[in-house]
């Protein structure tokens, strides 16, 4: 089910595309976004990791899924080579990125450093 708008808290990733990207980024004071795309393995290792930390950090971190392939602009606007990437924006500035499909507890313990 699409959710329509970006909410309040949300315990799920928010679907980012090129036009929710940078209202998301303003909105969410800690956002991580996975950029990734269909055809990535490696990428669907790490989506039900980051459904899980969105579920556990619901109204402290949000977590958005940006599908490069759809939203090229914003991928080359990152500078994003690999998939998958997690980049982290706090208080609407791109903070970190973490490339590659890191074990849960690598990705949670970099990404809760920035709460």
């Amino acid at each position: 089910m699409e959710k329509k708008g970006l909410i309040d808290n949300p315990d799920q990733p928010v679907t980012l595309d090129k036009d929710s990207f940078d209202q998301a980024v303003n909105k969410y004071s800690l956002l991580v976004v996975d950029c990734w795309a269909e055809w990535c393995v490696p990428c669907r290792m790490v989506a039900p990791v980051v459904e899980k930390l969105a579920n556990k950090y619901k109204g402290e971190i949000v977590f958005g899924k940006l599908n490069v392939d759809e939203s090229q602009e914003i991928a080359a606007r990152f500078g994003i080579r690999s998939i998958p990437t997690l980049l982290i924006f706090k208080n609407g500035e791109n903070v970190d990125g973490i490339i590659g499909a890191l074990p849960e507890e690598v990705l949670e313990e970099k990404i809760v450093t920035y709460k």
